[in-house]
């Protein structure tokens, strides 16, 4: 009778442990591992009553068409996950971020569109991961940012048109990574993608079929053959314009900075300004070819052949003017720190303010001189003088403000 007792109370324990559905056949693997097989059953979901220490589920082959957030809450402890050719759609967020076991990952051959790729930041041991002939459009650039031990990586026969630049960086481990037959445009979007497999040292399966859809000009090449001249930086220069040769304003200094820039293809032009009180962004003219303004910045006057404009320049409009070049490729910017003084004797109040400053004399920064980087100081000193008065036509006295000498001390190259 004891034994008998001791044999039904060992099969008490093992039971739970054993656990299996209907339809798949469990066992233990030589490595102490228990797999539950469920491929290749018709399947329409994943199957409930798994035993929690379920190391290995394969449920390949089946008609799966759904994971929600509780599918895999049976099984806790698996480290190998085989979910390829089902016809899994919808992912819902939370299925796969209890897993925090798991290495091995197949959801190939589905119809996923949209992933949570918010759960593979708790799958930091994650080594192989298959996610190849689904409907893949797009990658958020960290998708992959938590997967440090990645080694195999299939993201071929999708519907992938770019990748974001840093798509794979933080992948130490990386060793393998198919991306081929996808429909990708070759813009300068995907230019880093050529210089990144340039300098890799993961093998890149069929790397001749990661071919181009698009532009017409390179439809049929291979991404790593796009021409070096298509796509090139950006490069950024700023100057000063002066409105105010040797004339009388009565209406204020206007400030006029004007920004060159130069890549492929042509970069876009914006600002940044950083003064006391505010903090302006202006991405684009706002200055119609009718001289309409088009957005709300009148204080900054922003024209499509880069330059900007400042009307009334005062002593509230003193900070950090930026202009930043943009494109496929990267951007470039340049920054140049406005101060401006009045004096009756300007190159005095200048040195008395800044002894390292340079004086320039009398002479007058023309329409397309470049800013001299050669200075020693670190900003772009406007000095103007104002008379104490002036007869008006009509006999009265009215201030007036006159551009008597433009000081430069600048320590910064403003060329890039």
């Amino acid at each position: 009778m004891r034994p008998l007792l001791c044999c039904l109370g060992l099969v008490a324990l093992l039971g739970p442990c054993l656990a299996c559905p209907t339809d798949c056949s469990c066992s233990v693997k030589k490595n102490g591992r228990l797999l539950a097989e469920c491929a290749y059953k018709d399947l329409q979901e994943v199957p409930q009553g798994l035993s929690t220490n379920v190391t290995i589920l394969t449920l390949s082959a089946n008609r799966i068409s759904r994971l929600g957030q509780g599918s895999f809450i049976q099984v806790p402890e698996v480290q190998s996950l085989w979910l390829g050719y089902n016809q899994i759609g919808v992912v819902e967020p939370g299925a796969f971020a209890l897993l925090v076991h798991l290495k091995n990952l197949d959801l190939s051959h589905n119809k996923i569109a949209d992933f949570p790729w918010q759960d593979l930041r708790n799958l930091s041991g994650l080594q192989i991961l298959k996610m190849n002939n689904n409907r893949l459009a797009g990658l958020p650039r960290d998708a992959f940012r938590s997967l440090k031990d990645l080694r195999s990586l299939w993201l071929n026969d999708n519907e992938l048109t770019t990748l974001a630049e840093g798509t794979f960086d933080n992948l130490p481990s990386l060793s393998q990574l198919q991306i081929f037959n996808n429909p990708f445009n070759c813009s300068c979007k995907v230019f880093w993608l050529k210089k990144w497999t340039e300098n890799t040292s993961v093998s890149i399966t069929k790397g001749g079929s990661t071919l181009c859809v698009a532009p017409g000009r390179l439809k049929g090449r291979a991404v790593t053959d796009i021409p070096d001249h298509y796509c090139v930086a950006p490069s950024v220069q700023l100057t000063y314009l002066s409105n105010l040769d040797n004339t009388v304003s009565y209406n204020g200094l206007t400030l006029t900075l004007h920004c060159s820039v130069a890549g492929s293809p042509p970069p876009e032009i914006r600002w940044k300004i950083q003064t006391s009180s505010r903090r302006v962004e202006i991405n684009g003219p706002n200055v119609a070819r009718d001289g309409n303004v088009k957005q709300s910045q009148e204080r900054f006057l922003v024209f499509k052949n880069g330059t900007m404009a400042i009307p009334h320049f005062s002593k509230e409009d003193e900070g950090i003017y930026t202009c930043l070049a943009v494109n496929d490729v990267g951007t470039r910017d340049v920054s140049v720190n406005v101060a401006l003084a009045g004096s009756e004797n300007p190159a005095e109040d200048l040195l008395r303010d800044d002894p390292q400053a340079s004086h320039l004399g009398d002479r007058s920064c023309y329409k397309g001189d470049e800013m001299d980087p050669s200075g020693a100081g670190e900003k772009l000193v406007i000095v103007y003088h104002m008379p104490r008065e002036s007869k008006s036509r009509a006999g009265g006295a009215v201030p007036q403000v006159h551009l008597g000498t433009l000081l430069l001390a600048l320590g910064i190259v403003l060329c890039c």
